[in-house]
């Protein structure tokens, strides 16, 4: 064995250790109620989290400040967090019927409400994943600050450096600046954070928003100011879980509201008893791949389906995207908006109505239930409640499950953007569970569409933000073979296994069909989340998955 390979293997399990502790941390810290981040009760997630070294937070070990991090976080958390001192975690507890306002973060659909100044709710309704995601944020973020607080303060006077007062003019000054104004405050921005101006300049419109343009030079200052007053004042930032979200956490409330809420729904269309197939997708391939062509031909007509699906993908005014959604509505599509909480909308296709020709009685008819993303371990949550059988007047309601579709992103390590991952089973990162399946979708099918495939395990991580090189280099080419990881894979399974081996709620032939495209490689540099999405990239092995599941269960 060389000494690469001893250091190598040393570093994997010092990371699969770094994430284990922080798994068990943060669950401590729930039950506990509240801690200061960056206190002692915080240092065990902060320690890990230097230790782990996660890709996506890049140099978040280092001295300088991580920008691109930075802007990853700061899309999934809602705006003006940085200035508040207080994050409190709730239940659901009614804050809609309040004057608050909802703040919906960029990447991330929850709600989110200002109380005050100083202190931002943060609403949990999908579980102990969106937890986890959000803890992990605020660490990195809290980490960041007091690198910055290092970097203002002159430790031998305790006087603040003349580049951060300069900052402070620009921030709190009326009215927005001049462009002399805002060249002058990145130049000192840039100095204190150890990043040039170039860099700085850069990603600086990439932070801007509708509510503030200028919103990187307000998180830089906010983030700086809060950690001074800690140093200084010993004024530290809290966050505390509410008494209600502890109570209600892994009870399914949300997701037996929104299980209820499908199932009513098919029964009241008369529909609940025909065959159904379940697919986890977006809220647009399933419906663009059916309606698309028919309802956009005449504006269309001499493209092809890639060049229609690209231009829906870029309709920024949603006209196309209307007439689409008016002609699936027409032909026996329902749209369920989320009431429940969950944040996850349904589409109903009644195949039946999808064509005039088509007699409307057809008892055999397939029905089509598109479920939109869920997030982590909510997956087990929904699909566990989706498969149980419907409670009506005191009798159950078997679903005639045919078939269960997967499809979504994921990492790939073998591979880029764009690739397709087509996984045997599944592995539950920090545990010994072990989900194989057979899996109805094969590499074959894609041969003729010219996309490179991979096969083999996926691992189902505890988050995106928390995955570190030499853990998924270890796990992509040791015996497990794994090909990729996501956030949801072990949970859907887990919960399909237990309804088909457990429960009875469903055949034990039902189809199972996963399906991923690659969203980052996070073993290559720059090709992390956090460098960017895939823009008009992930179009075709989106469509090419969701035609392949389609082809499937029309050709009944």
């Amino acid at each position: 064995m060389t000494a690469l390979t001893r250091h190598t293997r040393t570093r994997a399990q010092e990371s699969s250790g770094a994430i284990e502790r922080i798994y068990i941390t943060m669950r401590h810290l729930l039950n506990q109620g509240y801690y200061q981040p960056m206190g002692p009760a915080g240092e065990s997630l902060r320690e890990s989290l230097l230790v782990l070294r996660p890709e996506i937070y890049g140099s978040i070990a280092e001295e300088k400040i991580e920008l691109r991090g930075l802007l990853y976080v700061i899309d999934r958390l809602p705006f003006g967090i940085e200035e508040c001192r207080y994050i409190n975690l709730t239940s659901d507890e009614g804050y809609q019927g309040t004057h608050f306002e909802s703040i919906i973060p960029k990447k991330r659909r929850r709600n989110c409400y200002r109380i005050d100044d100083e202190q931002m709710n943060i609403e949990i309704t999908r579980g102990r994943s969106e937890i986890y995601d959000i803890l992990t944020h605020l660490t990195f973020l809290y980490i960041e600050s007091h690198k910055i607080m290092e970097q203002v303060i002159v430790h031998e006077e305790g006087t603040l450096i003349r580049d951060w007062i300069k900052l402070e003019e620009t921030v709190l000054q009326q009215g927005d600046p001049s462009q002399d104004q805002l060249e002058i405050a990145l130049t000192h921005t840039a100095n204190f954070l150890g990043r040039t101006y170039e860099e700085v300049a850069d990603i600086y419109p990439e932070f801007a928003c509708e509510e503030n343009p200028h919103r990187f030079l307000n998180i830089i200052y906010y983030l700086g100011k809060l950690a001074l007053a800690e140093m200084k004042n010993n004024e530290h930032r809290l966050i505390t879980f509410t008494a209600v979200l502890r109570e209600r956490l892994g009870q399914h409330i949300h997701g037996e509201k929104w299980a209820l809420d499908v199932k009513a729904s098919l029964y009241d269309q008369g529909i609940i008893g025909r065959p159904l197939h379940i697919i986890s997708a977006n809220m647009h391939s399933v419906m663009n791949s059916l309606f698309a062509r028919k309802a956009l031909d005449s504006s269309f007509k001499n493209k092809s389906d890639l060049e229609v699906y690209e231009a829906l993908s870029q309709d920024d005014n949603g006209l196309l995207r209307e007439k689409v959604s008016k002609l699936a509505h027409s032909h026996g599509m329902t749209y369920l908006k989320d009431e429940s909480g969950t944040n996850i909308d349904v589409q109903l296709f009644d195949t039946a109505k999808l064509d005039d020709s088509v007699d409307l009685t057809e008892e055999d008819a397939p029905v089509i239930i598109v479920m939109d993303y869920a997030f982590g371990e909510q997956a087990y949550e929904t699909m566990d409640e989706l498969l149980k059988p419907y409670p009506l007047d005191g009798e159950l309601i078997r679903l005639d499950v045919e078939s269960i579709s997967i499809m979504g992103k994921a990492g790939i390590l073998s591979g880029g953007k764009g690739d397709i991952m087509i996984p045997s089973a599944h592995l539950f990162e920090g545990t010994a569970d072990n989900y194989p399946f057979i899996n109805r979708l094969k590499k074959s099918d894609f041969e003729e569409e010219g996309i490179h495939v991979e096969t083999g395990a996926m691992i189902t991580v505890l988050g995106t933000s928390l995955q570190n090189r030499d853990v998924l280099q270890f796990f992509h080419e040791s015996t497990w073979n794994v090909i990729g990881l996501e956030m949801e894979g072990a949970h859907y399974q887990k919960a399909i296994q237990a309804a088909s081996m457990i429960r009875g709620s469903i055949s034990p032939e039902v189809e199972i069909r996963y399906a991923y495209y690659a969203s980052d490689n996070p073993l290559e540099s720059g090709s992390t989340l956090a460098s960017g999405g895939l823009g008009t990239s992930g179009v075709f092995p989106t469509y090419s998955i969701t035609q392949k599941i389609l082809n499937v269960i029309l050709s009944r």
